[in-house]
């Protein structure tokens, strides 16, 4: 099939690059050219694991390709994926601006022509938006097409594991057509059984927002359930088993930390609030979810201010891991960032090391922090060791060395990546989420 992508962020390089795996003749859109000028030069420009093989593969066979030429794809695709960012407005909404935009000029294209179009909306958009993108194309007077929505359900970090064997498929269309095209197009993908869900456009738009939100929602009763479990003297993570293993609730996004980030969790649930509210229903219990999740990068911060007494003027902090979660160089909303601010806010110096983030953290940090070459070059003189990201490096490092390079053995884990009994046995003080403080021996 020939399918145009337009949009080369996480979610359109992604798609593409999987629907050439699949034997489609993919041509994917941007108008970045510095971007483009890479993706034309063999290199991909996100950190995404598996992307980069399949990527240089089809690009290899020429079933994968890159322009600026939005006519040029347009006319050839028999169906145009929207991939376009929707980032939060000040208001919590979705900016259409750039799905708007595209919605514009392609309808300007497709008024010159009969041929027929399958338009799909794959950006994280809130309800009512393809029936906006509808309109815009008859008034620009295209004559042969269907817009549709099909929106994505890809985690960072497992993204094209997500594409290539998804749970579902969820499919809004209003005409036959639409629905056989796209089903033709991802019954290769579900060859093991996962179902294809078809259902009215309204419904699809609404289905990834509620997905997300009651994703971050999880994420969130298991935060305020921690620090419950701090006050009480009890060990989430033992809650957390007991939870996880009733089958009604299942294991998954039950693990406490600093709050949710990334591209998606945070302005989707913003955005289905602010739907809500246009719609005169609000969802209270999202409203908290977000409130709760800003306020748990705050109580960590709390932790370590209290530990030194409200005083952090000169302290210098080794922070591992920068990005919102590992196997993903995406600093969009990670919980590092406001933390890291009200430490420098408070006079203290960072060093951080993340194995894929650093670039970008310094598109939110500048030249604020340091950077560290490896893990362990972030600690020497380091009053304490914070942790961010549960990248698996830092799972099993060597804590003789930590302990011989940081000031005293102080860590502040906001991802529960170590073990209560080791971290004692070792002779740390060990700050975590919802489990009991462990007291150094060597304080």
């Amino acid at each position: 099939m020939k399918l145009a992508v337009i949009g080369t962020g996480y979610v359109g390089l992604v798609s593409g690059t999987c629907f050439a795996e699949m034997g489609n003749n993919v041509i994917c859109v941007d108008n970045n050219r510095e971007k483009l000028k890479k993706l034309n030069n063999g290199q991909v420009t996100i950190y995404e694991p598996g992307l980069e093989l399949l990527y240089q593969r089809n690009f290899n066979q020429k079933r994968l390709r890159f322009t600026d030429n939005l006519k040029e794809a347009v006319d050839f695709a028999e169906a145009i994926f929207l991939c376009l960012p929707t980032p939060q407005g000040e208001d919590g909404s979705a900016d259409l601006t750039h799905v708007m935009e595209i919605a514009d000029q392609i309808g300007n294209i497709l008024k010159q022509s009969s041929d027929y179009k399958l338009i799909v909306n794959k950006s994280t958009v809130p309800v009512g938006t393809v029936a906006k993108v509808k309109e815009v194309l008859t008034q620009k007077g295209a004559k042969s097409f269907d817009v549709a929505s099909n929106p994505e359900f890809l985690r960072e970090g497992f993204a094209v594991d997500d594409f290539m064997k998804p749970d579902r498929i969820v499919i809004g269309a209003e005409s036959e057509k639409a629905f056989k095209l796209l089903r033709s197009l991802y019954e290769p993908f579900v060859r093991q059984g996962n179902p294809i869900i078809e259902m009215d456009i309204r419904s699809a738009e609404v289905t990834k927002y509620a997905a997300n939100s009651y994703l971050a929602t999880r994420i969130t009763f298991m935060n305020e359930l921690a620090n419950f479990c701090e006050k009480a003297g009890a060990n989430v993570d033992l809650v957390r088993k007991g939870m996880g293993s009733d089958t009604r609730i299942g294991k998954r996004f039950l693990f406490p930390g600093i709050g949710y980030g990334g591209s998606c969790f945070p302005k989707d649930v913003n955005a289905l609030i602010k739907t809500s509210l246009d719609f005169n229903s609000e969802l209270t219990l999202l409203t908290l979810v977000d409130k709760i999740n800003k306020e748990q990068r705050l109580r960590f911060f709390n932790k370590i201010k209290n530990h030194f007494e409200g005083n952090l003027k000169g302290k210098r902090f080794a922070v591992w891991g920068l990005a919102f979660k590992p196997n993903t160089d995406d600093m969009r909303e990670a919980p590092s960032i406001p933390v890291i601010k009200m430490l420098l806010e408070n006079g203290a110096k960072v060093k951080a090391f993340d194995p894929a983030a650093m670039t970008n953290s310094k598109f939110y940090l500048n030249d604020k922090i340091e950077y560290a070459d490896n893990m362990y070059d972030a600690l020497p003189d380091a009053d304490a060791l914070l942790i961010f990201t549960e990248w698996n490096e830092f799972r099993n490092p060597d804590f003789t060395k930590v302990k011989s390079l940081l000031k005293e053995p102080l860590i502040f884990d906001g991802r529960n990546v170590y073990d209560l009994d080791d971290m004692e046995e070792l002779g740390f003080t060990y700050y975590s989420i919802g489990r009991k403080i462990i007291k150094g021996k060597n304080l």
